[in-house]
């Protein structure tokens, strides 16, 4: 017998053993591809699911603390607080510059300025703040006239020349007689 595949062909049942041997190799070599695919999507989720918890464990859902700031005594007695420290973050009710020891505004427009601005950084020293922390402030104001009274003794109360945004507006009445009414919100540094 030689050694060629010709001479194997005229065995009985020869082609269908080759025939079978080749199908088996591809049956062999498809369960091969199919547990390497099997395999990888296997690995994939795992990975996956590893990433998964590690993120929901690892992200921290702190709620800022929330602390009210209320200043002892005062002109009005109202259902309000003087300010809301929210994280890092304070929110200054709005303040008119009234005379604690008599309850009213005091005649003279510079004594107001000051009372008002002395009251905004009693509530910040309470966050543990300045004014230099101020972000954002808004100036009610009776008489857009005093705008250029008011802007020299506001500057002087901050020790940095990067001063907060800030918006003055006219307003028709302010409680008490008050010619400004400020409030504001400060982030600290």
């Amino acid at each position: 017998m030689a050694a060629s595949g010709e001479d194997w062909d005229g065995l009985p049942g020869a082609k269908l053993g080759i025939t079978l041997a080749r199908r088996m190799g591809q049956v062999i070599r498809m369960e091969g591809n199919m547990n390497r695919r099997i395999s990888f999507l296997l690995v994939a989720l795992a990975v996956a699911g590893i990433f998964t918890v590690r993120g929901a464990f690892s992200q921290v859902t702190m709620q800022p603390t929330r602390k009210v700031i209320k200043l002892a005594g005062g002109p009005v007695q109202a259902p309000f607080s003087d300010g809301i420290l929210s994280g890092n973050t304070l929110y200054l009710a709005g303040r008119i510059g009234v005379d604690p020891k008599t309850g009213k505004v005091p005649e003279k427009i510079e004594d107001e300025i000051k009372l008002l601005l002395d009251g905004e950084k009693e509530v910040l020293a309470q966050a543990g703040m300045t004014m230099d922390d101020l972000v954002y402030v808004q100036i009610a104001c009776t008489d857009l006239s005093l705008f250029q009274k008011f802007n020299p003794i506001y500057a002087s109360y901050f020790s940095t020349k990067d001063y907060p945004a800030r918006e003055f507006i006219g307003a028709g009445s302010l409680l008490i007689g008050g010619h400004f009414e400020l409030q504001a919100i400060a982030v600290k540094k």
